[in-house]
């Protein structure tokens, strides 16, 4: 539907898994992944160090996208993009998730053409060949000063952004999907008109129990992939 603005999380809303945790189990790198989880490396650093290591094994980028390709995705969710896409509406994904493992993804479900926007932790090859993951929001030289969201991305300034990039032509309605609690931040940014779709019994979704009279947008909650998809669909038809 032209005129709406569809916003996705990525990890356990677009896909069912989280993709940082998938390529430290389906790699081997859970033993060393846990051992550092417990001293306070940012999870950004800890990512770039487990790409690190596994280029230190040996191990390339392309040896990381094949990983990534056997990430499952929900033929129903796939099929829902698709028919957004297909019917005007302007998807973009804001994850705190990252580039590469974003894009793998996507382009190996044929999805990645129909997202305008994919805003999310940049990542590089160096000329090494080594596989590097940056944070979008450096916590040191651009803070974001947000309460509400981890160091390294504020959700809600990126709305704000789209918001601000949209104004001359009128505010388009946003439809936003998430369960994380850095979800909930942009969630507070959508008005009346705007619908938020958070998954049941996750932390977006346990936010906003406790936050009802902040909700300015309609609230449909999903709890499988199945549901996700229908209920999308509904909003766009």
């Amino acid at each position: 539907m032209t005129g709406t603005v569809v916003v996705f999380d990525f990890d356990r809303t677009l896909i069912d898994d989280d993709t940082d945790r998938w390529v430290v189990t389906e790699m081997g790198l859970t033993q060393l992944f846990n051992e550092l989880r417990r001293s306070t490396i940012t999870w950004n650093s800890l990512m770039d160090r487990m790409m690190m290591e596994l280029h230190l094994q040996g191990k390339t980028s392309e040896d990381i996208k094949e990983c990534l390709k056997r990430t499952p995705m929900h033929p129903q969710v796939a099929a829902a993009i698709k028919s957004a896409h297909a019917s005007g509406c302007d998807l973009k994904i804001i994850s705190d998730a990252n580039q590469f493992f974003i894009e793998s993804i996507l382009e190996c479900h044929g999805l990645l053409g129909c997202f305008s926007q994919i805003i999310t932790n940049p990542t590089s090859v160096d000329r090494d060949g080594r596989l590097r993951i940056f944070p979008y929001h450096d916590p040191v030289s651009s803070s974001h000063g947000c309460d509400l969201c981890p160091s390294n991305m504020c959700k809600g300034q990126v709305i704000d952004q789209f918001l601000a990039s949209a104004s001359e032509n009128g505010r388009k309605r946003y439809i936003y999907l998430g369960d994380g609690r850095n979800d909930f931040c942009p969630t507070l940014k959508l008005v009346e008109g705007d619908h938020v779709m958070p998954r049941k019994d996750y932390p977006l979704w346990d936010r906003i129990c406790s936050n009802r009279m902040l909700i300015k947008a309609d609230i449909h909650k999903w709890s499988d992939r199945e549901e996700l998809a229908k209920i999308l669909l509904q909003l766009i038809q």
